[in-house]
């Protein structure tokens, strides 16, 4: 690298943070009314098509179809969306694989991923932000929905501390009355099953969403509002639940498959490669989430539903938030 090009890589470093500033959270609204549905699902790394051994591209562009064709209010996308952030090539791709989303008019709430973060981070984050305008250069923001809260997290920061994390406080501590679910979106999982170490690939969870966990789960139980967690980076679908927090893990967007250890009562024992949707339909009280898995292994596409869960809210009573 020259000497200049070096002097510019870290004046970008420098200024990155004037350039993004994370202001006050953005507080978006879906116009929806209950009952409806959404879509959340992450890993997608759209980049060439030519490149397979990072995607595989059929897999990705069959999701976005099937997305559509499920008319979603919403679709929610938990981070790694590109390949390489910093790439435009990467975001481009992106652009002409989603135009469906777009000519349906379908809103995407995206969360930041390590690999949206990848090479120059000032030219990451300006591609991430040209796509979404209506973030406003926030890296973590909500979104109410009718009778659920959004909270989109960005787990390359600090979930629990520093500003994300007393903004995450503030949230918490005031859910409004009527609000039946909270639904906390990340790219790094708090809990998995798999690990750093597995043979083919895939990710332990880490310190900081382990502790975002515990906070979680010492709130639900004096919390009306049912709480439940949707992250990614591990490329597989998981869903454990733990002190009435429900986590799922929804990483099959087209990323490399990861391997996943599974109890014989597991709905996905013995399958590997679990490309994949959820579809999320919001009731009063109740909220039903469905794993589409979609498999290619015959050349052809073939969608099950091996896995679905109803959570229920109970009936407001006279429970204080933070209390």
């Amino acid at each position: 690298m020259s000497l200049c090009k070096a002097l510019l890589f870290v004046l970008l470093l420098l200024i990155s943070p004037f350039l993004f500033p994370q202001t006050q959270p953005v507080e978006l609204h879906s116009p929806v009314e209950t009952p409806f549905r959404f879509i959340v699902y992450g890993d997608t790394r759209f980049t060439d098509p030519a490149n397979t051994k990072a995607a595989s591209p059929a897999a990705r562009q069959a999701l976005v179809r099937a997305i559509a064709e499920a008319d979603p209010s919403f679709v929610s996308i938990g981070g790694d969306i590109a390949y390489n952030g910093d790439e435009v090539a990467d975001w481009k791709v992106w652009d002409s694989e989603t135009e469906l989303w777009r000519h349906r008019r379908i809103t995407v709430y995206p969360v930041l991923g390590n690999h949206d973060l990848h090479g120059n981070q000032t030219r990451a984050l300006a591609n991430y932000f040209q796509r979404f305008p209506a973030l406003e250069n926030n890296r973590y923001y909500s979104v109410r929905a009718a009778n659920t809260l959004m909270l989109v997290l960005d787990s390359s920061l600090e979930e629990t501390s520093g500003s994300q994390g007393e903004w995450l406080a503030r949230e918490l501590g005031d859910i409004p009355s009527d609000v039946d679910f909270v639904l906390l979106v990340l790219h790094h999982p708090p809990y998995t099953a798999s690990s750093d170490s597995m043979p083919g690939g895939g990710h332990s969870a880490r310190h900081p969403e382990q502790a975002l966990a515990r906070l979680l789960e010492e709130r639900q139980g004096r919390t009306r509002a049912r709480f439940v967690v949707f992250s990614g980076h591990v490329h597989n679908y998981e869903r454990q639940v733990h002190n009435g927090v429900t986590y799922f893990v929804t990483g099959g967007g087209g990323a490399r498959p990861y391997p996943i250890e599974r109890t014989p009562d597991d709905p996905l024992y013995g399958k590997s490669v679990n490309y994949h949707y959820l579809l999320v339909e919001v009731d009063h009280g109740n909220l039903k989430i469905t794993m589409h898995r979609l498999d290619l292994a015959s050349g052809a596409e073939v969608w099950t539903e091996p896995d679905s869960v109803v959570i229920s809210a109970p009936a407001a009573r006279n429970v204080r938030q933070g209390q």
